[in-house]
């Protein structure tokens, strides 16, 4: 079969942190190759310029990663679902994941309960791991005094280290991300908690992909996931495969909170990380 002349777009934007860059561009080139032998032509990097928004709204989407509340709330006639990752996380079952409540180390309270009346930290009103899937587990609509809206997981920890928040939701993912490529923001910091289990971020491709692109998509990534080459890529991305959801399954995602607490001026950071999920 020979490879369609014009390449389709490809992102991976979701946990693309600096520091992992070089095992996310190894696993894109695999399944890039694998795509291309099965006729499918993929382009040789990944688009990080863009915004989230632009990456999943390219006409010409070939893959991408994105969050299960904006893929159910906002993007659901545009995308189609390829697959779901597996990560060996903390938090994590099989293709469901959690939130972590981070707190201060030193800050008194056990559990959520023991946080209300507080300010939290969250990287947009719009992530399911950030703030919906929190919200979902107030035991009360007006539980926090307030909110800083940082734009990213990590910041919305430093928020917190700093004392500007006291408490904040982070995907589970990131977190163990954070804790292994880059421990010090973590440091001052515990877990109170996690939020229930939700469908985790999923891979798509534009809606009206055929479904021999989608069978060719699913391909490439099992096979890219299975290469022993890419042991230490996989390893780094703390990627296990992937599994097949459907979008039943991510009519599962809480609905949207009916109230938001006051949004607080959050202090300007230059976060080194990709989008939030």
């Amino acid at each position: 079969m020979t490879a369609a002349t014009v390449a389709g777009a490809a992102s991976l934007p979701m946990y693309d942190l600096p520091e992992i860059r070089w095992a996310t561009d190894a696993l894109w080139s695999a399944v890039a190759a694998r795509l291309a032998a099965a006729g499918i032509a993929a382009p040789p990097a990944l688009s990080r310029g863009p915004t989230t928004h632009e990456l999943w709204t390219d006409p010409a989407l070939l893959l991408s990663q994105t969050c299960g509340n904006p893929y159910v709330r906002h993007h659901r006639d545009r995308l189609r679902l390829v697959a779901t990752l597996r990560y060996a996380a903390p938090g994590c079952d099989g293709p469901r994941y959690r939130s972590q409540l981070v707190v201060r180390a030193d800050a008194p309270g056990d559990g959520l309960a023991d946080f209300r009346g507080a300010v939290c930290a969250l990287n947009s009103w719009d992530s399911l791991s950030g703030w919906v899937a929190l919200a979902a587990a107030l035991p009360e609509p007006r539980f926090f005094r307030g909110a800083l809206v940082t734009g990213a997981h990590v910041d919305s920890l430093a928020a917190v280290v700093e004392g500007e928040a006291d408490i904040a939701a982070i995907d589970c993912v990131t977190h163990a991300l954070l804790q292994r490529h880059r421990p010090g923001a973590l440091a001052g910091l515990r877990v109170i908690g996690r939020t229930a289990p939700a469908p985790g971020l999923p891979l798509v491709t534009r809606r009206d992909a055929d479904d021999a692109t989608v069978e060719a998509l699913r391909s490439a990534l099992r096979g890219a996931l299975a290469d022993p080459a890419l042991a230490e890529a996989r390893a780094a991305l703390l990627i296990e495969g992937i599994e097949i959801l459907g979008e039943a399954d991510y009519d599962a995602i809480p609905p949207l909170p009916v109230s938001t607490p006051p949004q607080l001026s959050a202090p300007s950071r230059r976060s080194a990380t990709a989008p939030a999920p």
